[in-house]
């Protein structure tokens, strides 16, 4: 495993590996062009990666994932998509490496930690939330702005939102659209620590140390249990999923969706059509 001096460069360089602390791999997202933005091959990566360490689950006790460049990320890249591609485009990547990577965080069977060293937003905020544990740096805003998007976000994700702080906040972020500073978050349960940025680094290294010198078997053991214990709550009829399914898939062919990414991008408030 490389040291923490020499980092591992996945995807192009868009994905740092290290090891930071004994039985700790950190994962860091660094695509400082579009503020961290989520793209195939990083997603890519964060899924293979998370996939080799659980085969080795005595090697690697915790993992954390972060970003560089004081940024943690800005969500999915779908912000320069043209139009003729747009909706086959954007949905492949949320549908495919976005879910996959979410994914195999959820299934991976030790702890993971999110340290939130920049603002989180959307698919960043997600990703996060897949993690067991999150740490925030303080003045981090955090926020789901599918509503300023013209996008339906995916019912798993919200279901994920709703077992973290409730469907009363879960409305808030998805309903209002708006960002949320970090001790709201920690009052929301959104994270679980919030520290000074300039401690973020050794905070967040301290949890990760202390989730690793656990009992291994207890570890795997409790992590399992809850996801059990949230999945069995969240069953719908297949019926009713995929009537869901087909609501978020018909946002993207939206003419709202193509206009809310573009004016989003160009700073400015979108025309909606309700089309």
């Amino acid at each position: 495993m490389p040291s923490p001096s020499t980092p591992q460069e996945l995807a192009g360089g868009k994905l740092l590996l290290d090891e930071p602390a004994a039985a700790v791999v950190r994962l860091t997202i660094s695509n400082p062009n579009k503020r961290n933005a989520l793209d195939h091959p990083i997603l890519d990566a964060v899924t293979a990666t998370l996939e080799r360490l659980a085969g080795e689950p005595d090697a690697t006790r915790c993992v954390i994932v972060t970003g560089a460049h004081g940024m943690f990320s800005a969500g999915y890249d779908i912000g320069e998509i043209p139009d003729d591609a747009f909706e086959e485009r954007a949905e492949r990547l949320v549908a495919a490496p976005f879910t996959q990577a979410i994914d195999a965080l959820e299934a991976f069977p030790m702890p993971t930690l999110a340290a939130l060293a920049g603002h989180t937003i959307g698919g960043g905020l997600e990703l996060a939330l897949a993690c067991d544990l999150r740490v925030a740096a303080s003045g981090v805003k955090l926020g789901m702005p599918p509503a300023k998007l013209g996008l339906v976000y995916s019912h798993t994700g919200l279901r994920r939102f709703i077992d973290a702080v409730g469907a009363p906040r879960t409305r808030e972020l998805f309903l209002l659209g708006r960002n949320i500073e970090a001790d709201t978050a920690l009052a929301w349960g959104l994270v679980n620590r919030v520290a000074p940025e300039a401690e973020l680094e050794q905070v967040s290294l301290e949890l990760a140390t202390e989730l690793a010198a656990n009992a291994p078997l207890a570890q795997r053991g409790n992590k399992r249990v809850i996801g059990e214990l949230l999945s069995a709550g969240a069953q719908l009829d297949p019926e009713l999923e995929e009537l869901l399914i087909e609501l978020r898939r018909a946002s993207f062919s939206s003419e709202d969706m193509r206009e809310g990414v573009r004016a989003f991008g160009e700073r400015r408030p979108p025309r909606w059509q309700g089309r």
